[in-house]
């Protein structure tokens, strides 16, 4: 049978598994209500992530407040765009997230179709639809120009890459005048996630059968001046490769954006200002440049995680920067089974913290802490590595984990924690009681055999003295007599059996295990003997009688146990060792000492003590006679050499029937410790025994006949 600790880490473990087993499984289904608090999740990780320096190659000119203010609302002439195009004729590729689908007049429609001819930089944008929109043929034959050719096998697959990237029926091209003289075209349609934030951009699309890049995707294209290879496996596409650049995709094509900061980040020029001539060529010479809308009124802005309206063309520039410095968000199987080792190690670790604190709001210290940290973690991972592991399914599973232990502990282990405490609050100390509730597999409530100390201390002529005082005064000096000597129980880690009227009995090594549990014993009744001296000072001062006390100690095994019922705990110890100690209290007044202890308790603790041997005992009700011993102190040596020594050996001689002689030597004792109680007795018996002498084959065996 597991003991408890063993079986509250048992089930703690459990729960960790079924805990990481649930969370698991909701991890690689990603049911949507959950993938939805999961995205807000990854949002929360980017706003905590560092502003980044996105590369000084790509620049933004803005159709922004200022340009609107100047040159009237948008859409703007085009002899206007032309004197842009003109003004970015040093840039290596101009790519135009706009589109120029519609007629203005043959004049500025010609004006900026040879400007864009003469730039032979400017890479055009479209638009594709769900719907099918009628478009010009010449049109329709200039994107197709753009359009992925150079398809790179991985594996052994035949799959058709259309059937994975979202598909278009309609698209809004350029007029054909205007997209003549461009260099290429790309897609600027960018699809937001399920709950309408942008994290992704699509590179890839489909349309008649052929697959088109994104605007990024071409502008890349084109400032590399190379060939785009799409690669393509039996799950979807793979990746992309311009000139020496991969470009990691999901299998629909998508990229996630790893985002530099919020909109403004990249340097941006307003377009007025190159219009106008104030910006120069030179700031733009060998450079990638994006124009587009970043004025709120023109509606080119879009939801992303690291900001609410960002503007549609740095998604195009993001996509762009990350390609140019292989800055991607790295999601593959090896970051997949991270998270999926966190998901697994985050309850675990709960239940190994839990499990060695018992204090409940430690442990919800504790599981916060695990929380913060685990956040932190993430945070540094995307920060410096640009892995963005799921935060939700780690936090839920360390959260279901720390629940379900905690509910346990609450529903099992505390309600037995409150039993153990309801139970033996009264009989040991606090810090005792502690113990036990960590360790109650240390406690047998049926009852079991051990080995203990058993204490019974008793006031002398108590009962004459209660019937001589008032009640009240009689309680007075019962709660002045007990408390201090329970204290002294308490401070050595004894259990306080029970009180019966005026006296004490107390065990040791039961319910809490003591290995030194006999000199325990030993030290609580010197230190029961001297207390009540001192206290008895004090209490004759107040008018009451002087006190004695009586204290008998016995080492043996004993059952232990509730031997009460399940309507009244009574938690004691019964046997022949309980028994024995009753009487050798008892004894004392045959003696006239003060302490007297078994034979087994001195043999466990005479090392420590002093104490001499008093008689070879037959009690009432025992068969076996027994040693006894008088417990006088700690070791003093003049006490051992003046007293313990010399009625060592007056008893061999007492014991050998050699009376006389054994006289003599208990009356040299009496010259230096006249009222030493066993001393007088024993010269008593010797005179006795002189004059009747005992039986032939005297076993020198004492036979008590009071209890």
């Amino acid at each position: 049978m597991l003991s408890s600790p063993h079986r509250q880490r048992l089930f703690f473990h459990l729960i960790a598994l079924l805990v990481a087993t649930t969370v698991l499984i909701l991890y690689i289904l990603s049911p949507s209500f959950l993938e939805f608090i999961d995205l807000r999740g990854k949002d929360f990780i980017y706003t905590l992530r560092p502003q980044k320096v996105p590369p000084e190659d790509i620049v933004i000119v803005a159709i922004d407040e200022k340009s609107i203010n100047e040159l009237g609302r948008w859409p703007w002439k085009r002899t206007e765009i032309a004197q842009l195009v003109e003004g970015l004729r040093e840039a290596r590729v101009v790519a135009f997230d706009i589109v120029f689908s519609e007629k203005e007049n043959d004049a500025n429609d010609s004006a900026l179709a040879t400007a864009i001819k003469e730039a032979d930089n400017v890479v055009l944008g479209y638009f594709f639809r769900d719907q099918v929109a009628k478009a010009p043929e010449e049109s329709l034959r200039q994107i197709e120009r753009s359009a992925i050719k150079k398809i790179r096998l991985i594996g052994t697959t035949t799959v058709d890459p259309l059937e994975f990237v979202p598909r278009y029926s309609g698209v809004e091209p350029n007029i054909p005048v205007i997209g003549s003289g461009a260099r290429g075209f790309g897609s600027f349609n960018i699809i937001p996630d399920v709950d309408g934030v942008y994290r992704r951009s699509h590179l890839v699309f489909g349309y008649r059968g052929e697959l088109y890049p994104a605007l990024s995707l071409e502008a890349l294209r084109r400032y590399y001046n190379t060939d785009v290879v799409l690669g393509v496996a039996s799950y979807g596409l793979d990746s992309i490769r311009i000139g020496d650049k991969e470009i990691p995709l999901e299998s629909d094509g998508s990229l996630g954006l790893n985002f530099y900061g919020r909109g403004g980040t990249f340097r941006t020029y307003s377009a007025v200002d190159i219009i106008k001539g104030r910006v120069g060529q030179e700031e733009f010479a060998g450079r990638l440049v994006f124009v587009g809308a970043t004025e709120l009124g023109i509606y080119d802005m879009r939801p992303t995680p690291v900001d609410a309206i960002y503007p549609g063309v740095e998604v195009h520039a993001t996509v762009s920067a990350d390609v140019m410095e292989q800055n991607f968000l790295k999601d593959s199987l090896s970051t997949g089974l991270m998270g999926a080792a966190l998901i697994v190690a985050l309850p675990f670790a709960m239940a190994f913290v839990l499990m060695g604190i018992g204090n409940r709001y430690a442990g919800l210290g504790i599981f916060a802490a695990l929380l913060v940290l685990t956040v932190v973690f993430e945070v540094l991972l995307f920060t410096r590595h640009s892995i963005l592991l799921s935060p939700l399914y780690p936090l839920l599973s360390l959260s279901l984990g720390y629940a379900g232990m905690e509910a346990y502990r609450n529903m099992v282990v505390e309600r037995k924690s409150r039993f153990y405490r309801k139970a033996f609050s009264t009989y040991v100390p606090p810090q005792v009681v502690e113990e036990i509730i960590r360790e109650p597999e240390r406690l047998s409530l049926g009852g079991e055999k051990r080995q203990i100390t058993v204490l019974f201390a008793d006031i002398r002529g108590f009962t004459r003295l209660a019937e001589s005082m008032e009640p009240e005064r009689l309680v007075t000096l019962l709660h002045e007599y007990l408390t201090p000597l329970t204290e002294i129980v308490f401070r050595e880690k004894g259990t306080l059996d029970k009180y019966i009227g005026d006296a004490i009995m107390a065990i040791f090594n039961a319910p809490h295990r003591l290995d030194d549990h006999p000199q325990r014993a030993c030290r609580v009744a010197l230190e029961m003997t001297r207390t009540l001296k001192e206290l008895g000072r004090s209490l004759v001062k107040k008018g009451y009688p002087e006190l004695r006390m009586g204290i008998g100690i016995n080492t043996g095994e004993a059952v232990v146990g509730n031997m009460g019922t399940e309507l009244r705990f009574d938690y004691t110890a019964i046997g022949d060792t309980v028994n024995l100690a009753s009487r050798l209290e008892g004894m004392n007044r045959v003696y006239g000492t003060e302490i007297i202890t078994g034979e087994r308790t001195f043999e466990l603790a005479g090392k420590e003590f002093l104490l001499r041997e008093l008689d070879f005992v037959k009690v009432k009700g025992k068969e076996r006679p027994v040693r006894i011993y008088q417990l006088l102190g700690t070791g003093e040596e003049s006490l051992k050499e003046g007293l313990v020594v010399p009625f060592e050996d007056a008893l061999r001689l007492y014991r050998l029937s050699r009376f006389s002689e054994a006289k003599e030597g208990f009356q040299k004792i009496l010259e230096r410790f006249p009222h030493d109680g066993p001393t007088l007795l024993y010269v008593r018996r010797c005179e006795e025994f002189i004059k009747s002498p005992p039986p032939e084959g005297w076993d020198g065996v004492y036979r008590v006949r009071e209890k």
